[in-house]
This record gives structure tokens, sequence and C-alpha cells, in this order.
């Protein structure tokens, strides 16, 4: 579901790559990248395959690590020599973050906002618990995830932004650029959901739980705001995917079942209000909402990308009004922990 109380735009919205938006030059993939220190910049290319994106911090050696066990949630935080937090662990999530160089999100066209982060989401190979420091596997994954520049789970995601270029891999499947919402709707609601992953790749999936599923033509490159979390965490980074929404070893397809029955750490949540503190927020976790008037549960989910400029906390999601994900405001501020429309119907906070 989205921001249904609101009037559908027409058409997507022209949004700017994001500064992590992958972009075609010469042939070569590369990252646009906005100086830090002058946010309305000419856009710099950097290349993704050698090149990191603003300047690295020093990889620290595994010997010069501390871990720390910390609650709220139960977590393993990993501390450089200067007690500088390079990674973040929690237990029964496998998505970690670790510290890396400096990006800016952005959609310059559509919003003045911006977030600079230098936060790193990554997937761990199975969901962690206390002691996993200690494996040699672990110590290989942490040197490896501290020194890797390749896209992130955040990085990913802006791969879907109005105006992302697209490419096709050896199967002539695109698996990235431009995302819509969904098809134009007859009815009252502007655009139809019930989008998944499969309809923006144009392919038919087998899923543990259900077994096949065939896409639609019809839905080609669109990802409800459910389906685009699917898109990323799931075809994109390896998450196990499920086609319903009962519990299982996988996300399941509805953002509900996401919030509730799906795998991951819940970080905060409220059955009625809002949750009461936004202090173990970080990025790549899943937000879920209720804001449809007309349902009676959770029905929209983002992902959290971090602070902005002015310190607010802003998502990206899948959204009727953009057509497709989106940082800026257009049918409600991407922020949570205001006043605002979202930040009132936020219900859950997820960590996969």
């Amino acid at each position: 579901m989205d921001d249904l109380s609101r009037p559908a735009g027409n058409g997507r919205i022209q949004l700017i790559g994001a500064a992590v938006a992958l972009v075609a030059v010469a042939g070569l993939t590369v990252y646009a990248v906005k100086s830090k220190s002058d946010p309305a910049s000419p856009v710099q290319a950097v290349s993704s395959a050698t090149a990191p994106v603003g300047a690295p911090a020093p990889v620290p050696k595994a010997d010069e690590l501390q871990f720390e066990r910390q609650t709220g949630p139960n977590r393993t935080v990993v501390k450089d020599q200067q007690g500088a937090v390079v990674a973040t662990l929690t237990d029964g999530a496998r998505t970690a973050t670790v510290r890396g160089p400096l990006r800016t999100f952005r959609e310059q066209k559509f919003t003045a906002h911006y977030v600079d982060s230098s936060t790193w989401v990554r997937l761990l190979p199975q969901a962690w618990r206390a002691g996993q420091e200690q494996t040699d596997s672990f110590r290989q994954w942490l040197t490896k995830a501290l020194s890797d520049t390749s896209p992130d789970a955040l990085a990913v995601a802006f791969e879907y932004a109005d105006g992302a270029p697209a490419e096709k891999d050896t199967q002539g499947v695109r698996f990235r650029g431009d995302a819509a919402y969904g098809p134009v709707s007859s009815g009252a609601q502007g655009r139809l959901e019930n989008n998944d992953f499969i309809d923006y790749l144009g392919i038919d999936f087998t899923y543990p739980d259900i077994g096949r599923k065939t896409t639609r033509a019809d839905r080609f490159g669109a990802a409800d705001c459910s389906g685009y979390l699917r898109l990323v965490y799931g075809y994109r980074l390896g998450f196990p995917l499920l086609g319903g929404n009962d519990a299982g070893p996988g996300l399941p397809r509805r953002a509900f079942a996401m919030a509730t029955v799906g795998p991951g750490a819940v970080i905060s949540s409220s059955s009625a209000g809002r949750p009461s503190s936004l202090g173990a927020l970080l990025p790549g976790d899943l937000l879920f909402f209720e804001i449809d008037p007309n349902s009676d549960g959770l029905d929209h989910s983002a992902i959290y990308l971090g602070t902005d400029e002015q310190g607010k906390h802003r998502f990206i999601s899948s959204r009727i009004r953009a057509n497709g994900p989106t940082m800026s405001d257009v049918g409600g501020a991407s922020l949570i922990g205001d006043t605002g429309f979202y930040s009132d119907g936020l219900r859950v906070i997820k960590r996969i």
C-alpha cells in the first residue's frame, strides 16, 4: 500500500540520480558522487570497480579490533583501537553495518535534502549470534567487508530511482534501472499495487513455500513498496524469499508479514501510535507503516537511509505519487521522528 489518502500524480516524477546511482559513461559503470563540502557541486564520476566513493577510512587489522556486547537490541559492536565503531552486528539479523567511504544520497531535482553517510549495509552469510566473532570465517568476512566498495544495500536501492540506467544480465533480464510503482488503475487509487520483484524483472520464480509463480507482462518494470524491498534485499543481495505471508526461511511477500512473522530482529514497535524511540536505528533498517485509512494493519514499507543534512531521519520507499522509489517529500515527507504523515504512521522498525 502507499499514500492512498493523497491524490495520485500523473506519470513518473523525474528524479535526479542519487549520489550512488549507477550511470553509464563511455561504456563504463560508475558512481555519481557529490562533493560533501559543496552538495550543489558538479557530479564526479568514480569507477565502482576500482575506486572508493569518497575518502576511505583506514581498514583496521583483525587483531586491532575490539568486540563489545550491547543491548537494546542485543548486538555485537566492533570498534577500532581509537574506540570508533567500524561494524554493528545484531542478534538474529543478517544485515550488518560497516564503516566505509563517505557517500551522498540525494534527489537533486525534487528535494534539496540529502543524506551523507559512511555507513555501508552488507549481508552476513547467516543471522548473527554472539560468539561468531571468534570464528575465522567471520574475521575473513569482516576484513573483506571493511574494504569492499561494491554496491551495498543502499547503493542498490538507488539503482531503481527515476532515471537510473537500465542494465541486463547475460540472460537478457533487466535487473536494474528506473522502477515504477505500478500501472495506472481505472479506479480511484491511481495506480495498481501488488507488484512484486518478478514483475519488475519480467521473470517467473519458484518459491520454497508456494512453488512457481508467473510474472505478468502488464506489470513489467513495476515494484510496489514491499516488492521493492524484495528486489533490493532478496533478488539483488541474496536474502531468501518466500512467495506467501506465513513464517518461514525467507522474506514474506507483503509488508505486514515482513514485520510480524518475517526473519530478523525487531528494533522498535508499537501496536498503536509511533514507536517511542528511534535511538537504535541504523541505515538499512526496514520501516513499516499503517497509513491507509481503509486498512486495519501495516500497509507500507521503506528502507531507512540515515539522518539528512538537517539531522532528520530520512527513508526511501516505492510510492504511488512518485510512481516508484523516492526519498523526496512528494506525497508526504520521507521522514520519521517529526510530526508528518509517515512519522504518524510508523509502527515497526526491523533489521533483517
